[in-house]
């Protein structure tokens, strides 16, 4: 209760840290933030400067490449140069062509052509197969080499013309450009290059681990590339120089595959890194303990108040007592039990409660002192009785435990409350419920039997009703005039007669066998149960099921698989079954909309019983499946959860009790009744039954 009390001071201490530890806080993430940003601009300045300098490393490597490039070129003009140096025929210079073209991979083609570019001699090179048409190249109509080749008369040096792409033989091509020398007597000197092995010979082996060079036109066009292929996670730096030929302008282009420029690319940079996240780590921390001394003390208001809002709406009443035995705490329920508010309590004797009836409260003090005495009470609880303001008595149950503080140490007793009052009201409502339940449950039995009887019955008696309405007609007259007309019955007439009347006497029997059954069954006790034929099953229901489907304007097909061994099962109800569930498929197609009328009654081998349920008639034991399909319009999904209710029936002159009793019939004889929709429309529904042996029928 002193902790209740100081509630209203601790609350204030606990906001004014609550407002201290928030301006801690908001200062200690403002440094984190600085020193965030001090870090991240220095991690930022130290990558632009690294990329900075990868960029200028390949701005140089691009540089060497295109002087490697102009100079090669021009060595190998020199060389053509001294191919014609020479003297000899067109054999001999074939030949000395043929060790050029071993020497410089790069070129694919050397020819010698007059003023006039008639061909005069060539050579192909011995690295690759027939690039060229040989009858093509022997024209002198080659526009890009003669315009080459004029550009080299007038420049009196080596020209070239526009790269074009020749097609190879195995699949692909490549881009080849031809460069045309001037020669001193007349005549060119035409050599086809290959622009791959350009880069491949004269760029490829200056260049570094990670690079790829590539010839591409003004316009962006690549035209052919090597080295090494970009790796995922890297980053492209690119550097391009123009190689402008005569007659042909290129750009020489390389891009470098690198990583990410690394986060410590000194040591400087790594020594100012390392102590930032040193100081973000200790503002982390102090953050942390920070934010849990925040929350500890939100928890400990929350707990406070949590305390004080739970003792206040509990209906058990809680009293603390000393080890003196005065009441330190009670909490309103109890003050609202006994009457008395908490200033009195708290004020009385220690030694007689104001709550004690008078002709207790010498037993009550032997209580109270053996429980101050360290005896220990039971932990179930036990009963007494207290009195309130005004006088009356009331029942309580009493639990009672040690109260134990921070240090361990007992410093009192708590005790809980419950006012048996209303239990003790309920339990005597309870008793006379009980008695009236028991009387109702017998009307209610009274009321189930009827009820069935009522259904089980109006089938057997629409049938004698039907058959003794037939006799009557086959007499010929309207029940006047019977007794006259007799006597001019013919022999045919006599035999449906006989018929008939048999027809009833066996209804009237099956109604007496029907009331025995409903009566057992309500009684739920076990049944006679005899092994029966499939067909005298069928047979028995199926004269009352052709009533109705010729009234209906329903065909009726029975089909039953030979060979079937005998059901073991009670004949009543399981003809029951079959009726009921027969004249619902057969009401279920009694509507406009149903144009195809036909009732499909099945009976099988099963494969076991469906429903996984041991019967207890034994799991060897075989099963016989019926099955009724019929092709009414189906059962919706509304209707189908409640279809096996009892008493729900979607038909106003019906009681809703057939497929209820259906079910527990067949349950009863450790089958299960199922339905499924029927294809293409209507609703089939299954029952099966356990064989009685394994003779065949």
């Amino acid at each position: 209760m002193s902790a209740l009390l100081e509630l209203p001071v601790r609350g204030g201490k606990v906001l004014a840290r609550l407002r201290s530890a928030w301006q801690r806080w908001f200062l200690w993430v403002l440094l984190a933030a600085l020193v965030m940003v001090l870090v991240g601009t220095v991690v930022w300045l130290t990558g632009r400067h690294e990329v900075q300098q990868v960029q200028e490393a390949l701005d140089r490597d691009t540089a060497d490449a295109a002087a490697d490039l102009r100079s090669g070129l021009q060595r190998n003009a020199q060389s053509l140069r001294a191919l014609q140096a020479e003297s000899g025929g067109a054999l001999q210079w074939e030949m000395r062509a043929r060790e050029q073209l071993r020497a410089h991979r790069e070129w694919l083609r050397l020819e010698w052509r007059d003023a006039g570019m008639q061909l005069l001699a060539a050579a192909d090179t011995p690295y690759r197969g027939q690039l060229f048409d040989k009858a093509a190249r022997r024209s002198a109509d080659q526009p890009d080499v003669t315009l080459a080749c004029a550009s080299a008369r007038k420049l009196n040096g080596a020209a070239y013309s526009p790269s074009h792409f020749v097609a190879l033989a195995e699949g692909g091509g490549m881009e080849v450009a031809e460069m045309c020398l001037p020669l001193e007597g007349g005549g060119f000197l035409v050599a086809a290059y290959s622009l791959r092995d350009i880069l491949i010979e004269l760029v490829t082996p200056s260049l570094r681990r990670g690079q790829e060079v590539a010839l591409v036109e003004l316009d962006g066009t690549r035209l052919a590339a090597v080295g090494a292929q970009r790796r995922s996670g890297t980053r492209v730096f690119s550097a391009q120089q123009t190689i402008d030929l005569p007659g042909f302008a290129v750009l020489l282009r390389i891009d470098g595959w690198r990583a990410e420029p690394d986060l410590f690319p000194n040591m400087l940079t790594g020594l100012v890194t390392f102590i930032s996240i040193a100081l973000v780590s200790v503002l982390i921390l102090l953050a942390r303990d920070t934010k849990r001394r925040i929350k500890a003390e939100r928890d400990l208001a929350d707990s406070l108040a949590f305390r004080k809002a739970m003792e206040d709406s509990v209906v058990t009443g809680l009293r603390a007592r000393d080890l003196q035995g005065r009441i330190t705490y009670v909490n309103p329920a109890f003050c609202e039990m006994v009457g008395l508010s908490a200033e009195a309590l708290m004020s009385g004797d220690a030694t007689h409660a104001p709550y004690w009836p008078t002709e207790l409260a010498h037993e009550y003090q032997q209580r109270q002192a053996a429980r101050l005495a360290g005896g220990m009470p039971p932990r179930e609880g036990f009963e007494s009785v207290f009195m309130r303001k005004d006088g009356t008595r009331f029942p309580v149950l009493i639990f009672e435990a040690p109260l134990i503080n921070a240090e361990q140490e007992q410093t009192g007793w708590m005790s809980a409350f419950v006012d048996l009052s209303e239990q003790r009201r309920v339990e005597e409502l309870s008793r006379a419920t009980q008695e009236r339940l028991q009387a109702s449950a017998r009307l209610a039995t009274v009321g189930e039997m009827a009820s069935l009887l009522s259904h089980e019955l109006t089938q057997p008696l629409a049938a004698i009703s039907s058959y003794a309405n037939g006799s009557l007609n086959l007499l010929g007259g309207d029940g006047e005039g019977s007794a006259g007309t007799a006597a001019v019955v013919s022999e045919d007439s006599r035999a449906d007669l006989r018929m008939a009347l048999a027809r009833i006497a066996e209804q009237a029997g099956r109604a007496g066998r029907v009331i025995r059954s409903v009566r057992d069954f309500v009684r739920r006790r076990e049944r006679t149960r005899e092994a029966m034929r499939v067909q005298d099953l069928v047979d028995a229901v199926l004269p009352l099921c052709q009533l109705q489907a010729r009234k209906l304007g329903v065909r009726i097909v029975v089909a039953i698989e030979p060979g079937l061994p005998p059901v073991l099962c009670d004949r009543t109800l399981v003809e029951q079954v079959l009726l009921n569930l027969a004249r619902n498929a057969m009401q279920s197609m009694d509507t406009p909309q149903v144009s195809q009328r036909e009732l499909r009654l099945a009976v099988s081998r099963a494969q076991g019983n469906s429903s996984g349920i041991s019967s207890g008639i034994g799991e060897a034991r075989r099963w016989v499946e019926f099955s009724l399909a019929d092709l009414g319009l189906g059962i919706d999904d509304e209707v189908a959860t409640r279809l096996f209710t009892p008493f729900f029936t979607t038909r106003s002159d019906g009681m809703g009790l057939g497929l209820s009793l259906c079910r527990t019939v067949v349950e009863q004889h450790g089958g299960v009744l199922a339905y499924e929709p029927n294809r293409p429309r209507g609703t089939i529904f299954r029952f099966t039954l356990p064989a009685a042996d394994d003779a065949p029928t």
